[in-house]
């Protein structure tokens, strides 16, 4: 006697519920695959609307100074008050990087939301970096990037009712960093080193699987850019050998002397040079950054522009990597909405131009690369991160070996300096001490 055809269909999707079951294909784990693909596509579309208001602010700004070259004077000082008043009032935990809040906020992701990574955050996160760089901040915009990047994706995790955990909050920042860069492999590569304690398999497949979509609605919507155009140059192995280390140890040191600096203001040296008067520091960076700008003409917001003009060959001046150091720690001791990954690249740029100035005779995008990675690398204390940013930022494939040298080098240099990794370090005035 055989089956009637509903007793049929009644069999196959019993069995098709057996086959979930044992695949563990639950309603749940749909929600959780829909939540990071949707957050990735959020993530990469916020991104390049982040990038473009960023852009867009920096144009404005360097149209002032070419109307009123005097005016700076006033609206840098007027500008980092004004931010960092609204910044401690409305939202302290957008201060910074907002790398240290998502290194801080996987200590309790359940609760990320409320504070280090909610929505009121990244909101004023975004709109006062780009704020900063209209008034001529030297700023970047790759660090509120990875923290608006977690922050969506925590959300959409909470919107379908899937738990919020450490991987989510990495793959939202890692994916952050692959749209802001147009670099894939430096997402995955900064999830590794940077945010994530204990890389699990399961950790591995989240932050792929979003720094793969966040990555191609970037380049659909941007288009498939090299962030500091293309490189080509090499270097012969006998130069390598001489400049090498000395790109790894002066830009490990320099590097790491800036990661000394701003931690040392974010424990207290703000509150003792201010008298406890955060707007008083911030009118006194505000004047530092502006009169440095004026100086130089070059210094202001992310360096961009004239990091890249170092690289092509461009007749820079020796100051630049110095004054730019100056600037950017001016900015993070006040305490203004903003990362420093840009900032921190186009300082080595500028170290990358008198290392030129001492090695004349070799190509000068190649030296500017390995400063720019050395330095990098000083700051971060992440020598993968720096291979593959600089790698893929220029498309210097020739370069690696040479890159990966001089970060190694700079790793080993920075240590001595400052042995705590800036962004943990700033993570411990987070979190628990913030809500109190």
């Amino acid at each position: 006697m055989t089956d009637s055809p509903p007793a049929k269909r009644h069999g196959v999707l019993r069995r098709a519920r057996v086959l979930l079951r044992r695949r563990r294909l639950t309603a749940e784990v749909w929600r959780g695959r829909a939540a990071i693909i949707g957050g990735a596509i959020l993530v990469g579309l916020a991104a390049i609307a982040f990038a473009w208001s960023a852009d867009r602010a920096n144009d404005w700004f360097s149209l002032i100074v070419v109307r009123r070259w005097w005016l700076p004077l006033l609206i840098t000082p007027a500008g980092y008050v004004l931010i960092v008043w609204i910044t401690n009032r409305v939202a302290p935990a957008a201060r910074g990087s907002g790398i240290p809040q998502i290194i801080a906020a996987k200590r309790d992701p359940a609760n990320a939301t409320a504070d280090l990574a909610s929505g009121r955050t990244a909101a004023v996160k975004a709109v006062l970096t780009a704020a900063a760089l209209a008034v001529g901040g030297s700023v970047g915009r790759e660090g509120p990037t990875v923290q608006l990047g977690a922050t969506i994706m925590a959300y959409a995790h909470k919107l379908l009712r899937v738990p919020v955990n450490a991987a989510v909050l990495v793959a939202g920042a890692a994916a952050g960093v692959a749209a802001a860069f147009n670099t894939p492999l430096a997402g995955v590569a900064f999830a590794i080193e940077e945010l994530a304690a204990a890389y699990e398999q399961r950790m591995t497949l989240l932050v792929m699987t979003a720094v793969l979509i966040a990555g191609m609605i970037a380049q659909g919507v941007a288009g498939d850019y090299v962030y500091f155009g293309i490189v080509g140059q090499t270097l012969p192995l006998a130069t390598v050998v001489i400049v090498a280390p000395v790109a790894g140890i002066v830009g490990g040191v320099c590097g790491s002397l800036f990661a000394r600096l701003t931690l040392w203001f974010a424990r207290g040296g703000a509150r003792r040079i201010s008298g406890g008067r955060p707007l008083l520091l911030a009118a006194i960076s505000g004047v530092i950054v502006a009169a440095i700008g004026m100086l130089t003409g070059t210094t202001w917001g992310t360096g961009y522009g004239a990091a890249r003009a170092i690289i092509e060959g461009s007749d820079s001046s020796l100051w630049f990597g110095p004054a730019k150091f100056v600037s950017t720690l001016a900015t993070a001791a006040a305490g203004l909405p903003g990362g420093i990954f840009a900032p921190s690249l186009a300082t080595g740029a500028g170290l990358g131009n008198l290392l030129h100035a001492i090695f004349p005779g070799q190509p000068t995008g190649a030296l500017v690369l390995l400063a720019m990675a050395g330095y990098f690398t000083g700051v971060v204390r992440a020598p993968l991160t720096a291979v593959i940013i600089m790698s893929e930022t220029t498309g210097s494939r020739g370069l690696m070996l040479p890159l990966l040298a001089t970060a190694l080098i700079a790793e080993g240099a920075a240590g001595l300096v400052c042995r705590e990794r800036l962004y943990h370090g700033l993570a411990l005035g987070f979190g628990q001490a913030e809500r109190k």
